[in-house]
This record gives structure tokens, sequence and C-alpha cells, in this order.
């Protein structure tokens, strides 16, 4: 399945508030990513639907092994692309915001090439 930019957001999100707090609930990613409540709900409904989350009794929302596979995608993508701006010298602020704007456009073969620098250039600093 097909998952633009905001859902791949939405994602992210829903991993690192799964990493920091254990359990996530709509609420949780509203106030996350600043977005209102329904638009949380249709969003967290389509995912529901195309199998990418599910969602328990008490209403807190786990990421299916699809939905996980994205997130964490997106997440090695961003925090790798800080850590390399950063090496480079931008600014951590800087970095992070940038980061979030690569991490979804960015082709595999570059991503790749950027991975291998970085660790490349982390052994030779060992």
């Amino acid at each position: 399945m097909q998952v633009h930019e905001s859902g791949e957001n939405y994602l992210e999100t829903i991993l690192i508030l799964e990493r920091r707090r254990g359990q996530v609930r709509s609420v949780d990613i509203a106030g996350e990513l600043g977005f209102s409540k329904p638009s949380v709900s249709v969003a967290m409904k389509q995912f529901r639907e195309n199998g990418l989350i599910a969602v328990d009794g008490d209403g807190f929302i786990h990421l299916t092994e699809s939905g996980r596979a994205i997130a964490e995608r997106i997440y090695e993508r961003h925090c790798l692309l800080s850590r390399y701006l950063m090496l480079l010298g931008v600014s951590p602020e800087v970095a992070q915001a940038d980061a979030c704007k690569l991490e979804h456009d960015l082709s595999q073969e570059s991503f790749d090439k950027i991975r291998q620098h970085y660790e490349s250039h982390r052994q030779d600093e060992a």
C-alpha cells in the first residue's frame, strides 16, 4: 500500500509515542502533531481499514507489522539524516526540521549512499 507523507508522519509519531509512553491513543497523536482530534480520528480509521494499525478495546493504538515497517523505515531515515546533517555542522534544530522534509522524498539509493558515507565516517573516528 502506498502511504503518503502525512500518513508516514502519523505512523512515525505512533512509533515515537509508543517508545516514549508505552501506549498510544488518538489524543496523544493529536497533541504531539498539533492536529485536531477529529482529523486524527479520520486518519486512524483509514489506517485501521488499510491494516496499518489496530485499536484495542481500551482505545490504544498498535502498529501492525506493515504499519511498523513503514514507521521504522521513516524513523530510521529521520534519525540518520538528522545526525548526518549535524555532522556537517548544521544546528540540531535545523537538522531536525530538514530531516523531516528529506525523509519522505529521498530515494532509497541516495539514502543508502548517505548511510554508507555516515557509517564510514563514524568508523574513521573510532
